[in-house]
């Protein structure tokens, strides 16, 4: 079996999982793609696929060898990998999806973690959770976003205990579903420190953040309505972040960190960014 484990959001990565946008197109699902909706926009499929290969590209620059994740056509947000499994430090986690759209991704990562020979650690079955409300802030730190909306309290709680269980730290923090995800908000680009939308996240988890040594690029709610938070860390002062991004990447790189910039505008504008087009198998510690 694969030791597929990740125990910090920002140890070196490893392995990754992506999913190709051969089927995917904007859905009225959530604030931002129905603004785009709204303001006439369609997806272009050569677009999307060029910049989905520009964002595999800098993951194995990155030094992270690429899974795939083959695309089925009646799941066309299967693109954004990282709700529908996330791998913690004793493996991976099988979510509970709230959208109709999407609950039936569940079948496939099943097959596909079957077929390399990956044992589930566990199976979220009490309310909802995805994967974009789970941030491993370092080995034994979490924080799970609880929206009510693709995360509620049961969902977040359940592996909330899973956790605490094995001596975890974890934080069940509440924003407004209008966010979609907490990863709308908040990122971790390096070990202590942060990018985050101060305008929208609570003070009381700014200042728990801080207490844990964790500092934050402060993100203004426009740019983060554009994904600007959604950053991916690569570990070792490498960070994936939108080419659109300029402001946030220019602090990034002021902070010392390499930043690995593919355009991502047509995944941005449906809801997604960096973070939410990968999900992470493996990590050094």
């Amino acid at each position: 079996m694969p030791e597929w484990t990740v125990a910090s959001e920002t140890g070196r990565l490893l392995e990754v999982l992506v999913c190709p946008p051969d089927h995917y197109r904007w859905l009225p699902t959530n604030s931002i793609a129905r603004r785009t909706l709204a303001a006439g926009g369609e997806p272009d499929l050569l677009g999307l696929q060029t910049q989905h290969r520009e964002l595999v590209a800098a993951l194995e620059q990155g030094g992270a060898k690429v899974h795939v994740l083959p695309p089925q056509p009646h799941l066309p947000y299967m693109v954004y990998t990282r709700d529908s499994v996330v791998v913690t430090h004793r493996g991976p986690v099988l979510c509970q999806l709230e959208r109709p759209q999407r609950r039936g991704e569940y079948a496939y990562l099943i097959d596909w973690h079957e077929d390399h020979g990956s044992r589930f650690w566990r199976k979220s079955s009490a309310g909802t959770l995805e994967g974009g409300d789970f941030h491993i802030l370092r080995p034994g730190l979490a924080v799970i976003g609880a929206s009510g909306g693709r995360t509620d309290l049961a969902g977040a709680e359940q592996l909330a205990a899973w956790l605490r269980a094995e001596g975890w730290e974890v934080r069940v923090e509440p924003f407004d579903e209008h966010f979609l995800h907490l990863d709308v908000l908040f990122c971790l680009a390096a070990p202590g420190l942060a990018v985050a939308c101060l305008d929208v996240l609570d003070p009381g988890f700014v200042a728990w953040l801080a207490a844990h040594g964790i500092r934050c690029l402060d993100v203004p709610y426009r740019a983060a309505m554009q994904l600007g938070c959604n950053i991916l860390a690569l570990g070792e002062g490498q960070v994936i972040s939108a080419a659109e991004s300029r402001d946030l990447n220019a602090a990034l790189r002021a902070e010392g960190l390499t930043v690995l910039d593919p355009p991502l505008s047509l995944f941005t504008a449906g809801g997604g960014g960096p973070h939410c087009l990968t999900c992470p198998l493996a990590r050094e510690v």
